[in-house]
């Protein structure tokens, strides 16, 4: 009887806590506990206020997408099934376009704030890069960040070329003697002669030459600890940034 009553307490208190952290998770303002739509509708209403041309492409994809398969339906039949395909379409190719319009948006948003490259770095591929955000910084806030990848080590700075030159000098040397012959480059990120604006950052740190095999990547990895050790982290001010997680599920059909 008594191991009766325990189990029902058990059950009751698993079932309280279970709907406790439903609760909690419906009413979190982190959008990584939100249901893809939300997702998608948070990352909409951002990408228009950020981008007022949005609804018109979203609009023209849509009809366009209907008008084409409806007149393909007339054509050859059944029209009530092209026109399903033409919604289907229109659904898709407007998906399509909300992400790639939501990462011009996310670029224009954080375009000269302190810091900004990590929304670069964040697009990468997570298999393939990692990245460190701030290694160091000035007092106005030029900033050196490092991603580690397979054209080697990167050292992307921020701010004014002549402020921020002595800072990735000095960050080069030490990594150089720490990961004793493994590249180590450097990039500019702004908009000046010579610098990669935010919005080309991702592509351009994609297309450099890979010298680095993913053994050797965790090798550098874990000599680049050493050197992070004995490094205070350098805070920067952040924000929240819109979430696309939804937009991709979308695609993929969740």
């Amino acid at each position: 009887m008594m191991a009766s009553e325990k189990a029902k307490e058990l059950a009751a208190k698993q079932k309280a806590e279970l709907k406790a952290a439903k609760l909690a998770k419906k009413n979190s303002n982190n959008p990584a506990d939100w249901p893809w739509y939300r997702q998608l509708w948070q990352t909409y209403k951002v990408t228009a206020d950020v981008d007022p041309k949005l609804n018109l492409y979203v609009i023209l994809a849509f009809v366009g997408a209907v008008v084409v398969f409806t007149v393909i339906g007339i054509i050859f039949q059944p029209w009530w099934m092209w026109l399903l395909l033409g919604i289907t379409a229109g659904i898709t190719a407007d998906l399509y376009i909300l992400m790639e319009r939501a990462k011009k948006a996310t670029f224009i948003r954080y375009a000269g704030q302190p810091g900004s490259a990590e929304v670069a770095f964040g697009m990468l591929d997570k298999k393939k890069w990692t990245y460190t955000a701030a290694l160091t910084a000035t007092r106005q806030l030029d900033v050196v960040h490092r991603v580690v990848g397979p054209p080697g080590i990167v050292l992307v700075s921020e701010g004014q070329p002549g402020r921020v030159k002595a800072l990735v000098s000095a960050e080069v040397k030490k990594h150089e003697q720490v990961a004793y012959g493994v590249p180590v480059l450097t990039v500019s990120m702004g908009d000046g002669e010579g610098q990669v604006p935010l919005d080309g950052l991702n592509k351009y740190l994609a297309k450099l030459p890979k010298k680095l095999a993913p053994a050797q990547l965790n090798d550098v990895k874990a000599r680049l600890k050493a050197l992070d050790a004995v490094r205070p982290r350098v805070p920067l001010p952040r924000g929240p940034m819109p979430t696309m997680k939804g937009a991709a599920r979308a695609m993929r059909g969740r």
